[in-house]
C-alpha cells in the first residue's frame, strides 16, 4: 500500500503524551480494564490530569519515586490487570533499572512502561538526556521495545499493547514531535518494520523522531541524484532482521539514525544483524557520541551531533561512494 508521510509538507507537529493518555481515556471509554500509575511529571491539564481526574479510582501516584512506581506496577500486573505506568524517561532506566529487570520482566507481566523526555529532549541538560535507555532494555530478557515515529504511531502502539503479552516499554519524546504519517491509514505491527519510501541506492533505517529526519534527508539526496529508501523501525525489539536483510540486498548500503548513544541502541543492533548476514553492506551509525551532551535545544543538539537531514544526507552521499 501507498503510505502518505509528511515528505512534501514543512514540519507538522503533534504531542505523543498526550496522544498516550487521549488512548487510554478512549479505551476506557470502550470497557477496556487496565490501571494506571504515573510519576511526577503530570500536569493536571495535560491529557494523563484529565484521565486521572476521570478515573481516579484506577490511578496511582508514586511522586518522585520511581523506583516504586514500577515495583507496585508490577504488584497490580500480578493481580491480572494491564498497567500503563508513565515514567519520567531518564529516571526509568536509571533509576528502576532493578525493577524493571527483576520485578516486571522475571514475572513476565503486563506492564506497559511508558518512557517519556527520551533521548536530548528533557530540557534538563546532560544528566537528564536519556540515551543509554535502549542498550539496557535490549538485553532484558521478555521485555519489548517500541520507539513510535510519532504520536499517531504512538496511539497505535498503545492499542496493540492490550492484546500483547508480556513487559513492554514504548519510548517517546518530551513533547511537539514531527509528524511522519499525514494519514494513518497504515499498518502496524509489533516486530515489523515499515518501509515507508522506496529507494535503490541506499537504505536509511531511522526509529522514534529520527524516522522523520530520514525522510527529509531522502528529499535531500533526490537533488543528487540518489534514491534513498526509508525505513521505520519502530520495534527495537523483537527486531525485524528480514526488512534489514533486504535493506542489505536491494540497497547495499544502511545508515541507522537514532536519538540515542551509538552504543547499544538501533545502530548496534542493525550491526548485529549485518555482521551475521555478511553479505559486505556498507553500513554507518548516526546517533548520540561516547559522551555527555553539549547544553541546547534538541534542534540545536541535532545539528551540533549530525542528526539533522542534511547532516545525514551528506553522511549518505559519503557512504553511497564507498560502494562504488
Amino acid at each position: 500500500m501507498i503510505i502518505q508521510t509528511t515528505f512534501d509538507f514543512d514540519m507538522m507537529f503533534s504531542n505523543a503524551r498526550d496522544a498516550f493518555a487521549e488512548e487510554m481515556t478512549a479505551m476506557a471509554e470502550e470497557g477496556y480494564d487496565f490501571a494506571f500509575t504515573y510519576s511526577d511529571n503530570v500536569a493536571p491539564s495535560s491529557a494523563a490530569g484529565k484521565f486521572i481526574n476521570k478515573y481516579p479510582e484506577r490511578c496511582f501516584n508514586f511522586g518522585i519515586a520511581e523506583q516504586n512506581q514500577v515495583a507496585a506496577s508490577a504488584g497490580i500486573a500480578l493481580s491480572g490487570q494491564i498497567v500503563f505506568a508513565q515514567v519520567f524517561g531518564p529516571f526509568l532506566p536509571l533509576r528502576a533499572a532493578d525493577m524493571i529487570h527483576t520485578d516486571v520482566c522475571y514475572n513476565d507481566l503486563p506492564v506497559r512502561l511508558i518512557g517519556t523526555h527520551s533521548g536530548v529532549t528533557a530540557g534538563g541538560g546532560p544528566t537528564h538526556n536519556n540515551i543509554a535507555d535502549l542498550a539496557l532494555y535490549r538485553a532484558i530478557p521478555n521485555l519489548t521495545v517500541i520507539v513510535p515515529a510519532d504520536a499517531g504511531q504512538c496511539i497505535k502502539a498503545v492499542r496493540e499493547s492490550i492484546a500483547y503479552s508480556g513487559p513492554m516499554v514504548i519510548r517517546i519524546a518530551r513533547g511537539d514531535e514531527p509528524n511522519v504519517y499525514a494519514s494513518q491509514d497504515y499498518d502496524f505491527n509489533i516486530g515489523k518494520a515499515i518501509q515507508i519510501k522506496d529507494g535503490d541506492d541506499i537504505s536509511l533505517i531511522g526509529t522514534g523522531s529520527a524516522v522523520y529526519w530520514a525522510l527529509m534527508a531522502s528529499k535531500a539526496l533526490e537533488a543528487d541524484g540518489i534514491s534513498a529508501r526509508v525505513i521505520d523501525m519502530h520495534t527495537i525489539k523483537p527486531l525485524d532482521t528480514e526488512a534489514i536483510k533486504r535493506c542489505a540486498d536491494e540497497t547495499g548500503g544502511i545508515i541507522t539514525i537514532e536519538d540515542h548513544s551509538i552504543y547499544g541502541g538501533l545502530g548496534s543492533a542493525v550491526a548485529e544483524v549485518l555482521c551475521e548476514y555478511g553479505n559486505g553492506t556498507k553500513f554507518a551509525r548516526i546517533g548520540m557520541p561516547d559522551e555527555f551532551s553539549v547544553l541546547g535545544d534538541p534542534s540545536e543538539i541535532y545539528h551540533y551531533y549530525g542528526l539533522d537531514q542534511s547532516s545525514i544526507a551528506e553522511r549518505a552521499k559519503k557512504l553511497c561512494k564507498l560502494k562504488r
